[in-house]
Protein backbone atom coordinates (compact mmCIF):
# COMPACT_ATOMS: atom_id res chain seq x y z
CA UNK A 1 0.00 0.00 0.00
CA UNK A 2 2.89 2.36 0.68
CA UNK A 3 3.81 2.26 -3.02
CA UNK A 4 0.31 3.29 -4.14
CA UNK A 5 1.12 7.04 -4.58
CA UNK A 6 4.32 6.26 -6.49
CA UNK A 7 2.54 3.80 -8.78
CA UNK A 8 -0.27 6.28 -9.50
CA UNK A 9 2.21 8.99 -10.48
CA UNK A 10 4.34 6.61 -12.57
CA UNK A 11 1.35 5.18 -14.43
CA UNK A 12 -0.09 8.62 -15.19
CA UNK A 13 3.27 9.68 -16.59
CA UNK A 14 3.64 6.50 -18.65
CA UNK A 15 0.20 7.00 -20.18
CA UNK A 16 1.47 10.28 -21.63
CA UNK A 17 4.81 8.86 -22.69
CA UNK A 18 6.82 10.45 -19.88
CA UNK A 19 8.44 9.56 -16.59
CA UNK A 20 8.25 11.28 -13.23
CA UNK A 21 11.71 12.76 -13.90
CA UNK A 22 10.22 14.65 -16.89
CA UNK A 23 8.14 16.82 -14.53
CA UNK A 24 9.05 20.48 -14.96
CA UNK A 25 7.68 23.07 -12.56
CA UNK A 26 8.11 26.07 -14.92
CA UNK A 27 5.69 24.35 -17.31
CA UNK A 28 2.88 24.69 -14.76
CA UNK A 29 0.25 27.44 -14.89
CA UNK A 30 0.00 27.64 -11.08
CA UNK A 31 1.92 30.78 -10.19
CA UNK A 32 1.77 30.07 -6.43
CA UNK A 33 4.37 27.37 -7.05
CA UNK A 34 6.95 30.00 -7.98
CA UNK A 35 6.64 31.67 -4.55
CA UNK A 36 6.86 28.41 -2.62
CA UNK A 37 9.83 27.13 -4.62
CA UNK A 38 11.90 30.30 -4.40
CA UNK A 39 11.19 30.81 -0.69
CA UNK A 40 12.44 27.31 0.12
CA UNK A 41 15.48 27.89 -2.10
CA UNK A 42 16.33 31.08 -0.21
CA UNK A 43 15.83 29.43 3.18
CA UNK A 44 18.09 26.52 2.32
CA UNK A 45 20.94 28.71 1.11
CA UNK A 46 20.73 31.69 3.48
CA UNK A 47 18.35 30.78 6.30
CA UNK A 48 15.67 33.07 4.87
CA UNK A 49 15.23 34.91 1.53
CA UNK A 50 17.31 38.08 1.33
CA UNK A 51 14.62 39.79 -0.73
CA UNK A 52 10.98 40.38 0.23
CA UNK A 53 8.14 38.18 -1.01
CA UNK A 54 5.03 40.33 -1.08
CA UNK A 55 2.25 41.98 -3.05
CA UNK A 56 2.21 45.54 -4.36
CA UNK A 57 5.52 45.88 -2.48
CA UNK A 58 4.17 44.75 0.87
CA UNK A 59 6.41 42.73 3.13
CA UNK A 60 6.36 40.88 6.43
CA UNK A 61 7.23 42.75 9.62
CA UNK A 62 9.89 40.13 10.39
CA UNK A 63 12.02 38.40 7.73
CA UNK A 64 10.73 38.11 4.17
CA UNK A 65 8.01 35.50 3.69
CA UNK A 66 4.86 35.79 1.57
CA UNK A 67 1.22 35.96 2.67
CA UNK A 68 0.89 32.28 3.55
CA UNK A 69 2.25 30.66 6.67
CA UNK A 70 5.91 29.60 6.32
CA UNK A 71 4.97 26.53 8.37
CA UNK A 72 3.64 25.14 5.08
CA UNK A 73 7.22 24.87 3.82
CA UNK A 74 8.66 22.57 6.49
CA UNK A 75 8.56 19.22 4.57
CA UNK A 76 10.34 20.69 1.54
CA UNK A 77 12.84 22.47 3.78
CA UNK A 78 13.66 19.23 5.58
CA UNK A 79 13.96 17.37 2.27
CA UNK A 80 16.23 20.04 0.81
CA UNK A 81 18.51 19.95 3.85
CA UNK A 82 19.00 16.21 3.38
CA UNK A 83 18.90 15.70 -0.40
CA UNK A 84 19.48 19.15 -1.88
CA UNK A 85 17.07 21.37 -3.80
CA UNK A 86 16.25 21.51 -7.49
CA UNK A 87 13.16 21.58 -9.70
CA UNK A 88 12.42 17.90 -9.02
CA UNK A 89 13.00 17.99 -5.26
CA UNK A 90 9.46 19.01 -4.24
CA UNK A 91 7.98 16.32 -6.50
CA UNK A 92 10.04 13.54 -4.94
CA UNK A 93 9.37 14.96 -1.47
CA UNK A 94 5.61 15.01 -2.07
CA UNK A 95 5.53 11.45 -3.38
CA UNK A 96 7.56 10.14 -0.43
CA UNK A 97 5.38 12.10 2.00
CA UNK A 98 2.20 10.55 0.57
CA UNK A 99 3.79 7.10 0.57
CA UNK A 100 4.58 7.54 4.27
CA UNK A 101 1.05 8.79 4.95
CA UNK A 102 -0.59 5.77 3.26
CA UNK A 103 1.78 3.38 5.05
CA UNK A 104 1.06 4.92 8.46
CA UNK A 105 -2.69 4.97 7.81
CA UNK A 106 -2.86 1.28 6.90
CA UNK A 107 -0.53 0.35 9.76
CA UNK A 108 -2.46 2.38 12.34
CA UNK A 109 -5.93 1.26 11.28
CA UNK A 110 -4.96 -2.38 10.57
CA UNK A 111 -6.94 -2.14 7.35
CA UNK A 112 -7.97 -5.52 5.98
CA UNK A 113 -7.72 -6.60 2.35
CA UNK A 114 -11.15 -5.31 1.41
CA UNK A 115 -10.51 -1.90 2.94
CA UNK A 116 -7.15 -1.67 1.17
CA UNK A 117 -8.84 -2.45 -2.15
CA UNK A 118 -11.30 0.38 -1.54
CA UNK A 119 -8.45 2.79 -0.80
CA UNK A 120 -6.70 1.75 -4.01
CA UNK A 121 -9.85 2.23 -6.10
CA UNK A 122 -10.76 5.69 -4.80
CA UNK A 123 -7.14 6.90 -4.62
CA UNK A 124 -6.62 5.92 -8.26
CA UNK A 125 -9.88 7.55 -9.37
CA UNK A 126 -9.00 10.89 -7.76
CA UNK A 127 -6.40 12.37 -10.16
CA UNK A 128 -5.82 15.41 -7.96
CA UNK A 129 -3.61 13.24 -5.74
CA UNK A 130 -1.03 12.70 -8.48
CA UNK A 131 -1.50 16.22 -9.88
CA UNK A 132 -0.58 17.84 -6.59
CA UNK A 133 2.15 15.35 -5.75
CA UNK A 134 3.87 16.39 -8.98
CA UNK A 135 3.81 20.07 -8.12
CA UNK A 136 5.16 22.41 -5.45
CA UNK A 137 1.81 23.16 -3.81
CA UNK A 138 1.33 22.66 -0.04
CA UNK A 139 -1.95 20.79 -0.45
CA UNK A 140 -0.03 17.51 -0.45
CA UNK A 141 1.36 18.29 3.01
CA UNK A 142 -2.20 18.93 4.21
CA UNK A 143 -3.40 15.71 2.52
CA UNK A 144 -0.69 13.62 4.18
CA UNK A 145 -0.98 15.09 7.67
CA UNK A 146 -4.77 14.90 7.75
CA UNK A 147 -4.76 11.29 6.49
CA UNK A 148 -2.34 10.32 9.27
CA UNK A 149 -4.42 12.30 11.80
CA UNK A 150 -7.57 10.42 10.86
CA UNK A 151 -5.67 7.12 10.94
CA UNK A 152 -4.58 7.97 14.50
CA UNK A 153 -8.16 8.85 15.42
CA UNK A 154 -9.50 5.58 14.02
CA UNK A 155 -6.75 3.64 15.77
CA UNK A 156 -7.44 5.43 19.05
CA UNK A 157 -11.06 4.28 19.03
CA UNK A 158 -9.91 0.74 18.26
CA UNK A 159 -7.48 0.80 21.18
CA UNK A 160 -7.21 3.87 23.39
CA UNK A 161 -3.68 5.05 23.99
CA UNK A 162 -2.27 8.27 25.45
CA UNK A 163 0.47 8.39 22.80
CA UNK A 164 -2.10 8.33 20.01
CA UNK A 165 -4.05 11.15 21.65
CA UNK A 166 -0.85 13.18 21.99
CA UNK A 167 -0.14 12.57 18.29
CA UNK A 168 -3.63 13.79 17.39
CA UNK A 169 -3.03 17.00 19.36
CA UNK A 170 0.38 17.56 17.75
CA UNK A 171 -0.80 16.96 14.19
CA UNK A 172 -3.97 19.05 14.51
CA UNK A 173 -2.01 21.94 16.09
CA UNK A 174 0.58 21.94 13.30
CA UNK A 175 -2.18 21.71 10.68
CA UNK A 176 -3.88 24.73 12.25
CA UNK A 177 -0.65 26.73 11.93
CA UNK A 178 -0.50 25.69 8.28
CA UNK A 179 -4.13 26.33 7.34
CA UNK A 180 -6.35 27.95 10.00
CA UNK A 181 -9.55 26.20 8.90
CA UNK A 182 -7.98 22.85 9.90
CA UNK A 183 -8.62 23.88 13.51
CA UNK A 184 -11.88 21.93 13.16
CA UNK A 185 -9.82 18.76 13.60
CA UNK A 186 -8.32 20.01 16.86
CA UNK A 187 -11.84 19.70 18.28
CA UNK A 188 -11.72 15.89 18.29
CA UNK A 189 -8.74 15.37 20.64
CA UNK A 190 -10.02 18.27 22.75
CA UNK A 191 -13.37 16.55 23.25
CA UNK A 192 -11.70 13.24 24.02
CA UNK A 193 -9.40 14.82 26.60
CA UNK A 194 -12.27 16.65 28.30
CA UNK A 195 -14.35 13.46 28.34
CA UNK A 196 -11.48 11.50 29.89
CA UNK A 197 -10.05 14.03 32.34
CA UNK A 198 -13.00 16.35 32.96
CA UNK A 199 -11.79 19.69 34.42
CA UNK A 200 -8.12 18.80 34.06
CA UNK A 201 -8.79 17.92 30.43
CA UNK A 202 -10.58 21.21 29.89
CA UNK A 203 -7.66 23.14 31.37
CA UNK A 204 -5.16 21.19 29.27
CA UNK A 205 -7.22 21.75 26.13
CA UNK A 206 -7.46 25.47 26.78
CA UNK A 207 -3.68 25.64 27.18
CA UNK A 208 -3.05 23.75 23.95
CA UNK A 209 -5.65 25.75 22.06
CA UNK A 210 -4.35 29.02 23.51
CA UNK A 211 -0.75 28.30 22.56
CA UNK A 212 -1.77 27.21 19.06
CA UNK A 213 -3.90 30.32 18.58
CA UNK A 214 -1.19 32.64 19.89
CA UNK A 215 1.42 31.07 17.59
CA UNK A 216 -0.89 31.42 14.60
CA UNK A 217 -1.57 35.10 15.36
CA UNK A 218 2.16 35.79 15.75
CA UNK A 219 3.00 34.01 12.51
CA UNK A 220 0.18 35.73 10.64
CA UNK A 221 1.00 39.19 12.01
CA UNK A 222 4.79 39.08 11.98
CA UNK A 223 5.91 36.58 9.34
CA UNK A 224 3.31 37.09 6.61
CA UNK A 225 3.17 39.86 3.99
CA UNK A 226 -0.10 41.66 3.33
CA UNK A 227 -1.94 40.19 0.34
CA UNK A 228 -3.74 42.21 -2.37
CA UNK A 229 -6.98 41.76 -0.46
CA UNK A 230 -7.84 40.25 2.93
CA UNK A 231 -7.35 36.48 2.91
CA UNK A 232 -10.56 36.01 4.87
CA UNK A 233 -13.74 38.03 4.37
CA UNK A 234 -14.94 38.82 7.90
CA UNK A 235 -17.53 41.43 6.89
CA UNK A 236 -20.34 39.05 7.88
CA UNK A 237 -19.10 39.38 11.47
CA UNK A 238 -18.00 43.02 11.56
CA UNK A 239 -21.36 44.12 10.15
CA UNK A 240 -22.96 43.26 13.49
CA UNK A 241 -20.59 45.68 15.22
CA UNK A 242 -20.92 48.44 12.64
CA UNK A 243 -24.63 48.31 11.84
CA UNK A 244 -26.26 46.62 14.80
CA UNK A 245 -27.85 43.25 15.35
CA UNK A 246 -30.84 43.55 12.98
CA UNK A 247 -29.04 45.00 9.97
CA UNK A 248 -26.06 42.76 10.59
CA UNK A 249 -28.31 39.71 10.48
CA UNK A 250 -29.99 40.94 7.30
CA UNK A 251 -26.63 41.43 5.59
CA UNK A 252 -25.48 38.02 6.79
CA UNK A 253 -28.56 36.36 5.28
CA UNK A 254 -28.11 38.30 2.02
CA UNK A 255 -24.44 37.32 1.75
CA UNK A 256 -25.11 33.70 2.59
CA UNK A 257 -28.00 33.50 0.11
CA UNK A 258 -25.94 34.98 -2.72
CA UNK A 259 -22.91 32.76 -2.07
CA UNK A 260 -25.11 29.69 -1.60
CA UNK A 261 -26.62 30.29 -5.04
CA UNK A 262 -23.17 30.98 -6.52
CA UNK A 263 -21.88 27.75 -5.00
CA UNK A 264 -24.56 25.69 -6.72
CA UNK A 265 -24.13 27.61 -9.98
CA UNK A 266 -20.53 26.41 -9.91
CA UNK A 267 -21.73 22.89 -9.10
CA UNK A 268 -24.02 22.99 -12.13
CA UNK A 269 -21.18 24.13 -14.36
CA UNK A 270 -18.97 21.38 -12.96
CA UNK A 271 -21.60 18.79 -13.81
CA UNK A 272 -22.40 20.15 -17.27
CA UNK A 273 -19.14 21.47 -18.71
CA UNK A 274 -16.43 20.25 -16.34
CA UNK A 275 -15.58 23.54 -14.59
CA UNK A 276 -12.90 22.48 -12.11
CA UNK A 277 -14.18 24.69 -9.28
CA UNK A 278 -17.66 23.19 -9.57
CA UNK A 279 -16.27 19.66 -9.92
CA UNK A 280 -14.40 20.07 -6.64
CA UNK A 281 -17.60 21.34 -5.00
CA UNK A 282 -19.64 18.37 -6.21
CA UNK A 283 -17.02 15.84 -5.12
CA UNK A 284 -16.95 17.48 -1.70
CA UNK A 285 -20.75 17.33 -1.36
CA UNK A 286 -20.89 13.67 -2.43
CA UNK A 287 -18.44 12.61 0.28
CA UNK A 288 -20.10 14.84 2.88
CA UNK A 289 -23.49 13.24 2.11
CA UNK A 290 -22.03 9.73 2.41
CA UNK A 291 -20.47 10.63 5.76
CA UNK A 292 -23.84 11.90 7.02
CA UNK A 293 -25.65 8.75 5.93
CA UNK A 294 -23.08 6.51 7.60
CA UNK A 295 -23.12 8.58 10.81
CA UNK A 296 -26.92 8.28 11.06
CA UNK A 297 -26.69 4.55 10.43
CA UNK A 298 -24.08 4.21 13.21
CA UNK A 299 -26.35 6.10 15.59
CA UNK A 300 -29.26 3.83 14.71
CA UNK A 301 -27.25 0.73 15.52
CA UNK A 302 -25.82 2.42 18.65
CA UNK A 303 -22.22 2.18 17.50
CA UNK A 304 -21.10 5.18 19.53
CA UNK A 305 -17.40 5.12 18.66
CA UNK A 306 -18.05 5.08 14.92
CA UNK A 307 -20.75 7.72 15.42
CA UNK A 308 -18.30 10.09 17.13
CA UNK A 309 -15.53 9.47 14.61
CA UNK A 310 -17.59 9.87 11.46
CA UNK A 311 -19.90 12.45 13.00
CA UNK A 312 -16.92 14.68 13.76
CA UNK A 313 -15.64 14.28 10.20
CA UNK A 314 -19.06 15.15 8.78
CA UNK A 315 -19.30 18.23 11.03
CA UNK A 316 -15.79 19.25 9.92
CA UNK A 317 -16.92 19.02 6.29
CA UNK A 318 -20.02 21.06 7.09
CA UNK A 319 -18.03 23.71 9.00
CA UNK A 320 -15.64 24.07 6.06
CA UNK A 321 -18.59 24.43 3.69
CA UNK A 322 -20.00 27.25 5.82
CA UNK A 323 -16.57 28.90 6.00
CA UNK A 324 -16.32 28.75 2.21
CA UNK A 325 -19.71 30.40 1.81
CA UNK A 326 -18.95 33.17 4.29
CA UNK A 327 -15.20 33.85 4.19
CA UNK A 328 -13.53 32.57 1.01
CA UNK A 329 -13.61 33.42 -2.67
CA UNK A 330 -15.19 30.58 -4.61
CA UNK A 331 -12.35 29.74 -6.98
CA UNK A 332 -9.53 30.02 -4.44
CA UNK A 333 -11.59 28.32 -1.76
CA UNK A 334 -12.39 25.33 -3.95
CA UNK A 335 -8.77 24.10 -3.71
CA UNK A 336 -9.02 24.02 0.09
CA UNK A 337 -11.83 21.48 -0.20
CA UNK A 338 -9.45 19.01 -1.81
CA UNK A 339 -7.86 18.32 1.58
CA UNK A 340 -11.25 17.27 2.92
CA UNK A 341 -11.94 15.10 -0.14
CA UNK A 342 -8.55 13.41 0.37
CA UNK A 343 -9.25 12.39 3.97
CA UNK A 344 -12.84 11.54 3.04
CA UNK A 345 -11.58 8.93 0.58
CA UNK A 346 -9.74 7.10 3.37
CA UNK A 347 -12.67 7.46 5.76
CA UNK A 348 -15.12 5.99 3.24
CA UNK A 349 -12.78 3.08 2.64
CA UNK A 350 -12.83 2.17 6.35
CA UNK A 351 -16.61 2.07 6.74
CA UNK A 352 -17.86 -1.17 8.21
CA UNK A 353 -20.03 -3.50 6.19
CA UNK A 354 -23.74 -2.83 6.54
CA UNK A 355 -24.86 -6.27 5.44
CA UNK A 356 -28.19 -7.47 6.77
CA UNK A 357 -28.33 -10.32 9.22
CA UNK A 358 -27.63 -13.61 7.50
CA UNK A 359 -30.96 -15.18 6.58
CA UNK A 360 -31.61 -18.81 6.28
CA UNK A 361 -31.54 -19.79 2.67
CA UNK A 362 -32.50 -23.13 1.31
CA UNK A 363 -29.63 -24.97 -0.26
CA UNK A 364 -31.86 -25.73 -3.17
CA UNK A 365 -32.72 -22.05 -3.78
CA UNK A 366 -29.75 -20.95 -5.90
CA UNK A 367 -31.60 -17.82 -7.05
CA UNK A 368 -32.22 -16.76 -3.47
CA UNK A 369 -28.56 -17.34 -2.56
CA UNK A 370 -27.40 -15.20 -5.47
CA UNK A 371 -29.79 -12.45 -4.40
CA UNK A 372 -28.45 -12.51 -0.84
CA UNK A 373 -24.84 -12.44 -2.11
CA UNK A 374 -25.65 -9.45 -4.31
CA UNK A 375 -27.31 -7.64 -1.40
CA UNK A 376 -24.29 -8.30 0.81
CA UNK A 377 -21.86 -7.08 -1.84
CA UNK A 378 -23.89 -3.96 -2.58
CA UNK A 379 -24.40 -3.20 1.11
CA UNK A 380 -20.64 -3.47 1.65
CA UNK A 381 -19.51 -1.34 -1.25
CA UNK A 382 -22.29 1.02 -2.33
CA UNK A 383 -20.51 4.09 -0.86
CA UNK A 384 -17.39 3.26 -2.87
CA UNK A 385 -19.51 2.72 -5.99
CA UNK A 386 -21.29 6.06 -5.64
CA UNK A 387 -18.08 7.96 -4.88
CA UNK A 388 -16.10 6.18 -7.60
CA UNK A 389 -18.71 6.88 -10.28
CA UNK A 390 -18.82 10.54 -9.23
CA UNK A 391 -15.02 10.79 -9.52
CA UNK A 392 -14.95 9.13 -12.94
CA UNK A 393 -17.64 11.47 -14.24
CA UNK A 394 -16.23 14.68 -12.73
CA UNK A 395 -12.48 14.22 -13.01
CA UNK A 396 -12.11 12.10 -16.14
CA UNK A 397 -15.17 12.26 -18.38
CA UNK A 398 -15.99 15.95 -17.78
CA UNK A 399 -12.43 17.28 -17.40
CA UNK A 400 -12.26 19.88 -20.16
CA UNK A 401 -9.40 21.49 -22.00
CA UNK A 402 -10.31 24.86 -20.43
CA UNK A 403 -9.42 23.49 -17.01
CA UNK A 404 -6.77 21.03 -18.11
CA UNK A 405 -4.08 22.61 -15.90
CA UNK A 406 -6.10 21.56 -12.84
CA UNK A 407 -5.73 17.91 -13.83
CA UNK A 408 -2.88 17.57 -16.33
CA UNK A 409 0.72 16.97 -15.33
CA UNK A 410 3.37 19.41 -16.53
CA UNK A 411 6.40 18.09 -18.37
CA UNK A 412 9.60 19.57 -19.73
CA UNK A 413 9.88 20.77 -23.30
CA UNK A 414 13.25 21.52 -24.87
CA UNK A 415 12.15 24.99 -25.94
CA UNK A 416 11.00 26.01 -22.45
CA UNK A 417 14.06 24.49 -20.77
CA UNK A 418 16.38 26.41 -23.11
CA UNK A 419 14.57 29.68 -22.39
CA UNK A 420 14.85 29.10 -18.63
CA UNK A 421 18.54 28.17 -18.86
CA UNK A 422 19.27 31.21 -21.05
CA UNK A 423 17.52 33.52 -18.58
CA UNK A 424 19.45 31.96 -15.69
CA UNK A 425 22.75 32.69 -17.43
CA UNK A 426 21.76 36.32 -18.06
CA UNK A 427 20.67 36.85 -14.46
CA UNK A 428 23.80 35.25 -13.03
CA UNK A 429 25.87 37.71 -15.06
CA UNK A 430 23.84 40.88 -14.52
CA UNK A 431 22.23 40.51 -11.06
CA UNK A 432 24.08 40.37 -7.75
CA UNK A 433 22.60 39.55 -4.36
CA UNK A 434 23.28 42.15 -1.68
CA UNK A 435 24.16 40.52 1.64
CA UNK A 436 24.33 43.61 3.86
CA UNK A 437 21.34 44.78 5.90
CA UNK A 438 18.98 42.05 4.70
CA UNK A 439 16.19 41.41 3.88
CA UNK A 440 16.30 44.30 1.46
CA UNK A 441 14.43 45.67 -1.55
CA UNK A 442 17.82 45.66 -3.30
CA UNK A 443 17.22 41.92 -3.66
CA UNK A 444 13.66 42.28 -4.91
CA UNK A 445 12.13 41.78 -8.35
CA UNK A 446 8.72 43.26 -9.06
CA UNK A 447 6.63 40.79 -11.05
CA UNK A 448 3.96 42.72 -12.98
CA UNK A 449 1.21 40.13 -13.32
CA UNK A 450 -0.17 41.51 -16.60
CA UNK A 451 -0.28 44.70 -18.61
CA UNK A 452 -2.07 46.25 -21.57
CA UNK A 453 -0.29 46.34 -24.91
CA UNK A 454 0.93 49.75 -26.07
CA UNK A 455 -2.09 50.17 -28.36
CA UNK A 456 -4.40 49.24 -25.46
CA UNK A 457 -6.11 46.45 -27.40
CA UNK A 458 -4.50 43.38 -25.84
CA UNK A 459 -4.09 42.16 -22.26
CA UNK A 460 -0.59 40.72 -21.94
CA UNK A 461 0.04 38.18 -19.18
CA UNK A 462 3.66 38.17 -18.03
CA UNK A 463 5.40 34.82 -18.41
CA UNK A 464 6.46 34.62 -14.78
CA UNK A 465 8.23 31.28 -15.41
CA UNK A 466 11.37 33.25 -16.22
CA UNK A 467 11.60 34.07 -12.49
CA UNK A 468 12.44 30.45 -11.66
CA UNK A 469 15.88 31.44 -13.00
CA UNK A 470 16.46 34.09 -10.33
CA UNK A 471 19.59 33.51 -8.24
CA UNK A 472 18.81 31.96 -4.85
CA UNK A 473 17.93 34.49 -2.16
CA UNK A 474 16.11 37.00 -4.37
CA UNK A 475 12.58 37.97 -3.40
CA UNK A 476 9.58 38.43 -5.69
CA UNK A 477 6.96 41.12 -5.19
CA UNK A 478 3.85 40.41 -7.22
CA UNK A 479 2.32 43.75 -8.32
CA UNK A 480 -0.60 44.99 -10.37
CA UNK A 481 0.27 47.13 -13.39
CA UNK A 482 -1.72 50.02 -11.87
CA UNK A 483 0.49 50.00 -8.76
CA UNK A 484 3.64 50.14 -10.88
CA UNK A 485 2.51 52.94 -13.18
CA UNK A 486 1.12 55.04 -10.31
CA UNK A 487 4.26 54.70 -8.18
CA UNK A 488 6.88 54.23 -10.87
CA UNK A 489 9.25 56.93 -9.59
CA UNK A 490 9.05 55.72 -5.98
CA UNK A 491 9.19 51.94 -6.42
CA UNK A 492 11.37 50.39 -3.73
CA UNK A 493 12.45 47.23 -5.55
CA UNK A 494 15.61 47.27 -7.61
CA UNK A 495 14.38 45.10 -10.49
CA UNK A 496 11.14 44.82 -12.47
CA UNK A 497 9.82 41.96 -14.62
CA UNK A 498 7.04 42.80 -17.06
CA UNK A 499 5.44 41.58 -20.30
CA UNK A 500 7.21 42.42 -23.55
CA UNK A 501 5.27 44.98 -25.59
CA UNK A 502 3.22 46.33 -22.69
CA UNK A 503 2.87 49.92 -21.49
CA UNK A 504 5.29 49.35 -18.60
CA UNK A 505 7.83 47.81 -20.98
CA UNK A 506 7.56 50.91 -23.17
CA UNK A 507 7.92 53.21 -20.13
CA UNK A 508 11.09 51.39 -19.05
CA UNK A 509 12.58 51.68 -22.52
CA UNK A 510 11.74 55.38 -22.68
CA UNK A 511 13.53 55.87 -19.35
CA UNK A 512 16.58 54.08 -20.76
CA UNK A 513 16.60 51.39 -18.07
CA UNK A 514 19.04 48.53 -18.37
CA UNK A 515 17.74 45.13 -19.48
CA UNK A 516 19.28 42.45 -17.27
CA UNK A 517 17.45 39.42 -18.68
CA UNK A 518 14.90 38.59 -21.34
CA UNK A 519 13.09 35.42 -22.30
CA UNK A 520 9.72 33.90 -23.09
CA UNK A 521 7.30 36.87 -23.10
CA UNK A 522 9.00 38.72 -20.24
CA UNK A 523 11.82 41.20 -19.74
CA UNK A 524 13.59 42.19 -16.52
CA UNK A 525 14.82 45.77 -16.02
CA UNK A 526 17.10 47.27 -13.40
CA UNK A 527 15.24 50.26 -11.94
CA UNK A 528 18.15 51.83 -10.07
CA UNK A 529 21.80 51.44 -9.22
Amino acid sequence: MAFLPLVCCAVRCLLTGHSIADTYLPASDWNDELFYYKQVEGMLKYGYPYGYFGFNESHAQVLSFAAWSPVLLWPWLLWGMIFGWNLLSPVYCNICMMMLAVFLFVWLTKADRGQCVRIVVLFTLFPLFSRYMMSVMPEVTCFAMLIVFWGLSYSYYQQENAGKLAGMFALSAIMTLMRPYLIVFLALPVLILIWKKKWAGLLGSLCIGGVTGALYICINRLLAAEYFTALFDMSWLTNFIRHGLVQGFQELVAKFTYNFADFFRNCYLGLTNGLATGAFFVGFLVIMALLLIYTVRCLCRKDWKESILYGHLFLSFFAMWMALLLMYKMQEGSKHLLTFIAVGIFALSMMKDSTPEKSEVSEKSAKRKRLVCFRKCFASHWQILVCGLAFVYLYFFMATEADSYDYQLCFKTEELAQEIDSAAAQMAENMSLQTDDVPSFDNDVIWVTADYSVDGEEWLVTDYQILYSLPAGFGINCCYASHVTTNFDTLQSKYLCTAVGGTIDQLCRERGLTVVAEGLNAVIYQLRE
